[in-house]
């Protein structure tokens, strides 16, 4: 599970008056809703009522995307041939030549008709990458207004009924898949974020028009809170734009982003966010690895370090070596599955994403956990080296005596 499942968990036991028994039937019905009354109908929540917040048309779709680390490696050809699904590469926000390329483009697979508890059914994507991970969005349509959204923000973040099924389809999707992937893992790692993008607002023409009249509303739907945010708190969360024309705005947090584009161009920094995302699982997995195998080392030191512990050490340090060897690889392999040719406005919005999502922050853990494994495993191969000159010596003593011995007895017997 992923930490932001998690901790929604925790936040949702104590902080939910009402929990709401099946989100994922609840937001289909309710953006179906939407789309089916007047903007005058939506509900004003008791704790915003503005004109702005009621009265503005809001429209676009809500993507909710769930990531799953499930194997070392997906063999994409093989796999391309199983589901009869073609590798895809990124769009791009701009007409001009320059491209994002992917080393080894994922396979994309439409899902078609995804039923939920209480029959209701929406159409989504799953997109298999080579580095093993596995990634689900669902898109649900939207048109109310700011309110509306704020209050369907905060109660879809806050729940996992959305993770679970994706789960369910992801587990269905990859048992045909079963001989594509190379050393499957029983327990998945998992991440979610959530994607507002919208097409069309009531009145604003521009990305500075937007800011001005709705930076609050928008800063709401990023943190996934239903009250106005402190103007501190305001001003961090619209510190993480970018804008590439007038007429367009990216807004990124932790857990999700608002997006004001068209569809076509919102869906580079949708991908985009999908990809740092999918780098967060393959590091959150490389983090835990590590921890464990060092918890295993200063297990095996604390048996001490003795002449004969010490040829212990030995395997424990070739072992460690090899899993040094081959995180290295998979994590180089992960941090250049993209690269921006040219396209600098992709690589500051994947640059922006990173930071927000804590890539970084993972990279860095990971990094310095690969700094104390390679300290640890020069110890132990010196303490080995040592055990075994020491023991080296001894027999070179243990020699010499003997032949100390068998010198004195010969001229004893001579004389």
């Amino acid at each position: 599970m992923s930490g932001k499942a998690g901790l929604r968990d925790a936040q949702s036991q104590g902080t939910r008056d009402s929990p709401v028994p099946n989100v994922v039937t609840d937001a289909v019905k309710e953006a179906r809703s939407m789309l089916a009354h007047k903007v005058d109908d939506v509900p004003v929540s008791r704790g915003i009522r503005t004109s702005q917040m009621t009265c503005t048309c809001v429209q676009g779709s809500v993507l909710v995307l769930l990531l799953y680390d499930v194997c070392e490696e997906i063999r994409l050809e093989e796999l391309s041939q199983i589901i009869n699904a073609p590798a895809v590469t990124p769009t791009l926000k701009t007409a001009a030549p320059e491209r994002i390329c992917f080393a080894h483009p994922p396979i994309v697979k439409r899902i078609k008709n995804a039923s939920f508890e209480g029959g209701e059914r929406v159409e989504g994507q799953i997109k298999y990458y080579d580095y093993g991970v596995v990634s689900i969005i669902l898109e649900l349509p939207f048109r109310g207004n700011w309110q509306s959204l704020a209050e369907l923000a905060s109660r879809w973040m806050w729940d996992t009924e959305f993770e679970k099924r994706a789960s369910e389809i992801a587990r269905q999707k990859l048992v045909r898949s079963s001989r594509a992937l190379i050393k499957p893992y029983e327990h998945w790692l998992s991440e979610d974020y959530f994607v507002f993008q919208i097409r069309d607002i009531g009145g604003v023409t521009t990305s500075g028009e937007l800011l001005a009249q709705f930076g609050p509303q928008i800063a709401q739907i990023v943190r996934g809170e239903v009250v106005p945010l402190s103007e501190a708190e305001r001003n961090e969360v619209l510190q993480s734009r970018i804008s590439y024309y007038q007429n367009d705005l990216a807004v990124v947090g932790w857990n999700s982003a608002f997006v004001y584009d068209t569809a076509a161009g919102a869906q580079t920094a949708r991908e985009l966010l999908e990809y740092a995302n999918s780098q967060l699982l393959e590091f959150r997995h490389y983090d835990e690895l590590l921890s464990r195998e060092l918890k295993g080392v200063y297990r095996s030191l604390e048996k001490g370090t003795g002449t004969l512990a010490r040829w212990r050490l030995a395997r424990e340090a070739a072992r460690l070596h090899t899993v040094l060897l081959e995180v290295t690889e998979l994590t180089e392999r992960a941090d250049n599955a993209i690269k921006f040719l040219g396209d600098m406005f992709s690589a500051r919005l994947y640059r922006l994403a990173a930071t927000k999502v804590g890539v970084l922050d993972y990279k860095n853990l990971v990094t310095q956990k690969l700094r104390t494994a390679e300290e640890l495993y020069r110890f132990m191969v010196d303490q080995f080296h040592q055990g075994r000159a020491f023991v080296l010596e001894l027999a070179v003593l243990v020699i010499l005596v003997i032949e100390l011995v068998y010198l004195f007895h010969s001229r004893v017997g001579y004389l």
